[in-house]
């Protein structure tokens, strides 16, 4: 996979050498390019914003440095193919702008953009990018302006961090042990189950007993019930979201203790949750 990233603090990025990204990088498993936006820019001064049109705060990000840029991106991208890449360029890449006025970023994103040869993330500023470039920009890539969440950064940087990490780290070969992959958090649409290590008794505070059982099938049952109690209490909106197909009748014994009933195919909150004894 190859992956660019343009931004006015290239040095932003430096993270991106470190832990398993860095290392798949080393490997040749990820192919990252970090570029500087002002390279782009034709005064001395290097200047990528102006007044916004129709006045009011902040600064917009110029267009013309970014088709510089992104234009840039995409001949060294080509050039990639002919040097005997044939993956690269089979598909228009995909162009990621981080934005609060986005499409959240979840983890069935992340899996879709893990499959793609391409990916460029433009890091904007001040009050963003001049629109016109997210149209323009249509004609070559796949624009997908997205976001981490209902917040407002001060710029793209940190979340291309947080999108890159949870991209590159499904990519086959960066994960050691790609199993896993297959417990963890949103996976399935549930939180991750608690987990422990050793000692077994710490600081007074012992693990649950079924742990130390050796009854594999007890301890899947026991994770499970867990996931849906923590998904439950602190992210009740993804089981909203769960088709009811996807539980088994146990899942619904343990969602009926917890004040779930199901109508039609999906969970609805029940005040009046059945008994747990």
């Amino acid at each position: 996979m190859r992956i660019d990233v343009l931004s006015i603090f290239p040095e932003y990025l430096a993270a991106l050498d470190l832990s398993l990204i860095g290392k798949a990088r080393r490997d040749g498993l990820l192919q990252v390019n970090v570029g500087d936006l002002r390279d782009y820019t034709a005064d001395r001064h290097r200047t990528v914003d102006d007044t916004p049109y129709g006045g009011g705060a902040g600064m917009v990000m110029k267009p013309e440095p970014w088709a510089l840029a992104l234009e840039d991106v995409m001949s060294q991208a080509s050039a990639g193919d002919s040097d005997g890449d044939p993956a690269i360029g089979a598909r228009r890449p995909v162009l990621v702008v981080p934005s609060p006025a986005g499409q959240v970023f979840t983890q069935a994103v992340a899996q879709e953009l893990s499959e793609r040869d391409h990916l460029v993330f433009a890091c904007g500023r001040y009050e963003g990018i001049d629109e016109r470039v997210i149209e323009w920009a249509q004609k070559s890539f796949e624009v997908r302006p997205m976001s981490l969440g209902d917040y407002v950064l001060n710029g793209g940087e940190v979340a291309v961090l947080a999108m890159v990490e949870a991209i590159g780290r499904l990519v086959p070969g960066v994960i050691g042990n790609p199993e896993s992959l297959v417990e963890e958090s949103h996976s399935d649409g549930l939180l991750e189950y608690p987990v422990y290590t050793k000692p077994a008794t710490w600081r007074e505070q012992g693990i649950p007993d079924v742990l130390l059982s050796g009854h594999h099938g007890q301890i899947a049952r026991w994770r499970r019930d867990q996931q849906l109690r923590r998904t439950s209490a602190r992210r009740p909106d993804l089981l909203e979201q769960l088709h009811s197909g996807a539980l088994d009748k146990k899942d619904l014994t343990t969602l009926a203790e917890l004040g779930w009933t199901v109508e039609g195919d999906r969970l609805v909150w029940d005040a009046t949750p059945a008994s747990s004894s």
